[in-house]
C-alpha cells in the first residue's frame, strides 16, 4: 500500500472510530457483536509478493487484536453463529496456502500464545514440495511447509484447512472430476499425510466469480464442517455458519483495524455488492434450504 494510500486509511480511522465503537457497543447490547474472519498468507520481511505481510506488521496486529477482541476459532465463531446471540466481538485468523517461512515466527507466535488458527494449505506443494503456481508466475520459488511441519502443527494445535490441490479459480472448473479432485480427493490426501481431520475448505482467490454453486453444495456433501470464502463481510449471530466470510488482512495495520472495528459503510457496500443476481445464485443458506 502506497504512502498516500496509507495515509487516507489512517485518517479514515482516525475520524470514524468513535462513531463505529459507538455503533458496535450498541450491537454488543443486543447480542449482536460481529465476528471478522481474518486471512493472512506469508509473514516475512522480503516483500516478495504483494501477499507478504511484514512480521514488525504482524506482531503489531496481533497485539491490538488481542487487546480489543476476543480471538476464537472458527468452530467457535459458527457456534456463536448458529446460537444466535454474540456479547463480544471476535476474530478468528486463518492463513492461505502454506508458506514455509510461517513457522520461523507467525505460527509460534499464535501457539505461544494460545491464539486458535485455521492454517489452510494447498495439497500439491506440500506433498510435492514445488513453489505455488501464482509465485512461479512472479518468478519467486517460495519454499512451501512440508508434510512434517504441518504435522508438527497439528500436534501444536494448529487446525489445518484443505485449500485444493493446485489452487484453481473454481469459477472456470467446469468438469466434476476436476471439482471433485480439487474439493475432496485433495483434502482426503492431505488429511493422510497430516494425521489429522480436514474439516474446513478455503476457496481459492474467494470472490463471488471464483466460486459456483456446485463448489458449495459438493463440499456440504463432502462432509466439510464450513468453507470460507474473501467476500469481504461480516459474519453475523442468526446468520449463516456453514460459509464464513474473510478478508485480507495483509496490506496495513490500519486496513485491519478499519475493517475489524465495525464499519457500518463497509458493511452495507458489501451487501449491495451481494444482493445481485450473482449472489443469489451462490448464497449458500439458500442452497441449503432447498437440498
Amino acid at each position: 500500500m502506497n504512502s498516500g494510500r496509507r495515509l487516507l486509511m489512517s485518517l479514515y480511522w482516525h475520524g470514524s472510530g468513535s462513531y463505529r465503537w459507538w455503533r458496535q457497543r450498541r450491537m454488543i447490547s443486543a447480542g449482536q457483536a460481529p465476528i471478522s474472519v481474518l486471512v493472512f498468507h506469508r509473514i516475512a520481511d522480503d516483500r516478495a509478493n504483494d501477499w507478504t505481510t511484514p512480521t514488525r506488521t504482524f506482531v503489531k496486529a496481533i497485539g491490538w487484536l488481542k487487546s480489543r477482541f476476543e480471538l476464537i476459532s472458527l468452530e467457535e465463531a459458527q457456534r456463536r453463529i448458529r446460537s444466535g446471540a454474540n456479547l463480544r466481538p471476535a476474530v478468528a485468523i486463518t492463513f492461505d496456502d502454506g508458506y514455509a517461512v510461517n513457522n520461523q515466527m507467525a505460527l509460534p507466535l499464535l501457539i505461544e500464545q494460545r491464539i486458535p488458527c485455521t492454517y489452510f494449505v494447498c495439497t500439491q506443494p506440500v506433498v510435492e514440495g514445488t513453489p505455488f503456481t501464482h509465485d512461479q508466475a512472479l518468478c519467486h520459488h517460495l519454499r512451501p511447509n512440508s508434510v512434517q511441519q504441518l504435522q508438527d502443527l497439528a500436534r501444536a494445535g494448529i487446525e489445518i484447512g484443505a485449500h485444493s490441490r493446485t489452487h484453481p479459480d473454481f469459477g472456470r472448473i467446469t468438469d466434476p472430476a476436476t471439482l471433485y479432485d480439487e474439493l475432496v480427493t485433495a483434502r482426503d490426501e492431505l488429511a493422510e499425510a497430516v494425521g489429522q481431520q480436514i474439516r474446513y475448505f478455503a476457496f481459492p482467490f474467494g470472490c463471488p466469480k471464483n466460486l459456483t454453486a456446485e463448489a458449495f453444495q459438493l463440499a456440504r456433501a463432502a462432509g466439510y464442517a464450513g468453507v470460507v470464502s474473501a467476500y469481504g463481510g461480516y459474519n453475523f449471530p442468526g446468520g449463516d455458519a456453514f460459509h464464513l466470510q474473510r478478508r485480507g488482512a495483509e496490506r496495513s495495520l490500519s486496513r485491519l483495524k478499519n475493517w475489524t472495528t465495525f464499519d457500518p459503510w463497509h458493511d452495507r457496500r458489501i451487501r449491495r455488492r451481494l444482493a445481485g443476481a450473482e449472489w443469489q445464485r451462490l448464497c449458500p443458506s439458500r442452497l441449503l434450504q432447498s437440498a
